[in-house]
């Protein structure tokens, strides 16, 4: 007699695992790409310099809504102030201000600065050309 052999069912396991790693992969690289997205319209001037090489700035952003951030991580106004009053005097700071936020947003962030005596701050712009 003729043995019919038996269909054994898919095994879907690998599968599974390879779709969680994926899974997994894509979440890290959404968390990462949504950190690094801080919406800045900087104001623009004509007589803006470039740049000089600035080493290793503690930068300081303002969005339109008001909100700080410390290099890239969002901060209260408590936080930049102890994270200024941590770092030496001669660190450079690099203020980016969306042109868009309240002038009062600068103030106290230059406040901030005078009051921990650091006068080492740039101010970052767009260059205007006409």
């Amino acid at each position: 007699m003729i043995e019919i052999p038996k269909k054994e069912p898919l095994n879907i396991v690998p599968f599974i695992d390879i779709m969680l790693v994926l899974l997994a992969m894509v979440l890290s690289i959404s968390t990462f790409i949504a950190k690094g997205e801080i919406k800045i319209n900087l104001p623009a001037s004509k007589t803006a310099s470039q740049a000089e090489n600035v080493k290793d700035p503690l930068l300081v952003q303002v969005d339109a809504a008001g909100d700080l951030f410390r290099d890239g991580t969002r901060v209260s106004f408590e936080e930049l102030a102890e994270a200024i009053a941590g770092i030496p005097r001669d660190k450079p700071v690099l203020l980016r201000m969306d042109r868009e936020s309240k002038f009062e947003h600068f103030i106290r962030v230059i406040d901030l600065l005078k009051e921990h005596q650091h006068e080492n701050f740039r101010i970052a712009t767009e260059r205007k050309d006409g």
